[in-house]
């Protein structure tokens, strides 16, 4: 299943925040954006602007070009996959 882009962005968003051990809290502080905004944006629930997805990144420290490669990767994971060809 094809996924959206906000989706995926939110994942990649997600996995940094988790894989750096900071939680919603820290970094919505950190980004000045409400934690339960951030909770949404990384669940795929909301869009976010480039201002915010750019608060974001530099809460978490990431340049934001590493966070759209990081989501242009997962779209190529998507569609290579098997049940993406064959649709």
């Amino acid at each position: 299943m094809a996924h959206l882009a906000r989706e995926l962005l939110g994942r990649v968003l997600r996995a940094e925040r988790t894989r750096q051990g900071r939680t919603l809290r820290e970094v919505s502080l950190a980004a000045r954006v409400s934690l339960g905004y951030l909770s949404e944006v990384e669940r795929g629930q909301k869009e976010a602007s480039s201002e915010l997805l750019q608060s974001i990144s530099q809460a978490l420290g990431v340049p934001l070009s590493q966070v759209y490669a990081a989501v242009a990767q997962s779209f190529i994971d998507d569609e290579s996959r098997p049940e993406m060809l064959a649709a």
